[in-house]
């Protein structure tokens, strides 16, 4: 896993600089190597400039270096992430009569881009985002792995005297350090994202001509910037396949899967939460490897969020070497800077990340591997249990005309509504007359069903302008990708690829992504896989999710040979004490800056609504969790941090 950055634009002394500086923003994703490369010019002086970090993962020698020239098609690559099945495509060139110098993953996928153009990417397998650029073509490449596990952000350049077409990198703050964005602004969509969602959602981002390319998606462009071809090399199908997927047959899909992503030169570890995901990857990866593993757990002085005695007693079973971290109190909040420096853009989730991630590089391992996936692929949260029996009564009641079902459901919710707090309730009760009016539209139920507050006061704590910019909570491109994917599935599907594309493309995978790297380590899901969802797909639905929440098919498969026992207890995801932390050690700084108008209207929000929302919060205020206060404080936040301001 690596840092890549680059410009399409005129070769001189200006964009090299603007290069240098955006390789140089991103040295923690990459702190064994760098390097920066520039092609020919063309008869303007333009051409294409390729800058990379590397985190020596696979070849550590000098042949693995990057940017990587081919001796054999001359092309040239910068590519952050790993190919897992490189020694199968490497098996498949050497058979065509290819040699390789290189041990090494990358050398294997620029000569297959070099020898069958875009059609190669199809053949990958893995994380990556990546640029390749073809000599005699005067091409560049852009592309993102599948399920959009490695970022890729795309500016172009509106002003043709500008001196470059487009820039490109592996995180948004490297396109901030160029220079090249003028003063950047903040995007009202971003904002609205944030106080909808907790996070921003793709394919816009937090600053105003800045996007995120599509997971699964191919660019090419001439040595002008001029985009020539546009294409969804992967895309998920608007229906589910047959159900001709077996459990026998799953489990060595999954098992082969996990044995690619333990490839490695470098010393790896694996996250252990005592849950069923991160369990089954720690007894797959043991089972699998000849030596013990080492497994590490974020543990708690909070009891009743310390998981660290459970993932003691399974590590034991397993037979790993395990390592428990105690984040305290005092240790967060005096780290709490550097760590919010780490978040690319603005989310409220991501820290837990950091600070495990950062003790295991600290203890000497460069990559691990986690559990993330699991929910999203076998039916692990609520939303699988709940938004179909709503949509169920939504049809049921179809003869009763809309309107009135609305009236209804506000009769009903009334008491629960019923407040004399400065803010109203924001709890799951209270956005049922919401949902009712959406109807049976299973993406605008799932967006209200996971929005941090009701559209009403969403509208509140926006500034004029950046209200009612989103669908549903999302940029119009993302609603109408997740509706194409999803229309022609059964709800239990359809809720799986929301919470593919969603919940986990646009926060865990992105906020892990940056949190990762911000402690120059490598983190891999195996359950976050092409080829694995596919095979999921062709599940049936009874054996993919029933019971619906016990996720019992990948406790089959990744749980063998361990007690059930250990696994039968309430779900609890992997979070920080924030609720109490936020009212003790954080107060002080968070009430500074929620109380400052000056601080909050830059940054797309009504400075009298964010006090109102942090006093009722104070107050312990019905449905204010500590989720909301900080998704708000973090975004303020990061715009200070960033200087992006609206």
């Amino acid at each position: 896993m690596c840092g890549i950055a680059g410009i399409i634009g005129r070769l001189d002394q200006t964009n090299r600089a603007a290069l240098q500086r955006m390789n140089d923003a991103m040295v923690h994703r990459g702190p064994d190597a760098a390097g920066i490369w520039a092609s020919t010019p063309d008869d303007r002086g333009w051409g294409a400039l390729l800058a990379h970090r590397r985190l020596a993962i696979l070849d550590l020698s000098p042949a693995g270096v990057q940017p990587m020239l081919d001796p054999v098609t001359g092309h040239v690559i910068v590519f952050n992430g790993e190919i897992y099945n490189y020694r199968d495509l490497r098996r498949r060139l050497e058979s065509e009569g290819q040699q390789f110098q290189s041990s090494g993953d990358t050398a294997v996928m620029l000569r297959a881009l070099g020898l069958h153009g875009p059609d190669a990417v199809k053949w990958l397998r893995g994380m990556f985002a990546f640029a390749c650029w073809d000599q005699k073509q005067r091409r560049l490449m852009l592309a993102r792995d599948q399920l959009g596990i490695k970022p890729l952000y795309v500016a172009r350049s509106s002003d043709p005297n500008s001196g470059w077409s487009l820039v490109f990198a592996s995180e948004l703050r490297a396109l901030l350090a160029s220079g090249l964005l003028g003063t950047p602004r903040l995007d009202p969509q971003a904002v609205a994202s944030s106080v909808w969602n907790g996070f921003v959602t793709g394919p816009n981002t937090a600053v105003k001509g800045v996007e995120l390319l599509w997971p699964g998606q191919l660019l090419e462009l001439d040595g002008s910037g001029k985009q020539v071809r546009q294409e969804d090399f992967w895309r998920i199908p608007d229906h589910a396949p047959d159900p001709t997927m077996t459990e026998n047959e799953l489990a060595q899909i999954l098992e082969e899967g996990l044995k690619l992503h333990l490839a490695s030169d470098v010393p790896l570890a694996v996250f252990l939460s005592g849950g069923v995901d991160s369990s089954a990857m720690a007894n797959l990866a043991q089972r699998a490897a000849k030596t013990p593993i080492h497994t590490f757990t974020l543990a708690f002085e909070e009891q009743e969020l310390n998981e660290g005695p459970i993932a003691q007693q399974i590590a034991k079973a397993i037979g790993t070497e395990h390592h428990e971290v105690v984040l305290t109190e005092g240790h967060f909040v005096s780290n709490l800077e550097a760590a919010l420096d780490s978040l690319d853009q603005p989310t409220f989730d991501g820290l837990n990340a950091y600070f495990m991630s950062r003790a295991i590089r600290d203890a000497g391992f460069t990559v691990a591997i986690s559990g993330t996936g699991g929910d999203e692929l076998f039916g692990g949260y609520p939303t699988f249990r709940d938004l179909p029996v709503l949509q169920r009564w939504s049809k049921r009641a179809g003869f009763v005309p809309r309107d009135l079902q609305v009236a209804a459901a506000k009769l009903v919710t009334w008491p629960l509504r019923r407040t004399s707090q400065a803010v109203p309730p924001q709890t799951r009760w209270a956005k049922l007359p919401e949902m009712v009016r959406h109807g049976d539209d299973l993406v605008a139920l799932y967006q209200l069903a996971s929005a941090l507050f009701l559209p009403g006061w969403q509208r509140e704590l926006l500034a004029p302008g950046f209200a009612d910019v989103l669908a549903d909570g999302l940029p119009s491109s993302m609603r109408q990708r997740l509706t194409a994917e999803t229309k022609g599935r059964l709800p239990l599907s359809a809720i799986s690829v929301m919470e593919q594309r969603l919940f986990l493309g646009e926060r865990l995978l992105r906020d892990n992504d940056v949190a990762s790297m911000a402690a120059s380590l490598e983190q891999r899901v195996p359950l976050v896989d092409h080829v694995l969802f596919e095979s999921v797909d062709r599940l049936p639905d009874q054996a993919r999710y029933a019971p619906l929440g016990r996720k019992d098919m990948l406790r089959k498969i990744g749980l063998r040979g361990l007690d059930p026992t250990l696994f039968d207890r309430p779900k609890s995801g992997f979070v920080l004490p924030f609720d109490r932390w936020i009212r003790q050690g954080l107060k002080k700084v968070m009430d500074q800056t929620l109380r400052d108008p000056q601080a909050i209207a830059p940054c797309g929000l009504d400075p009298v609504a964010v006090a109102k929302l942090w006093q009722t919060f104070l107050d312990g205020g019905s449905g204010f969790y500590w989720s909301r206060v900080w998704s708000v404080y973090v975004l303020i936040r990061w715009c200070h941090r960033n200087r992006v301001y609206c």
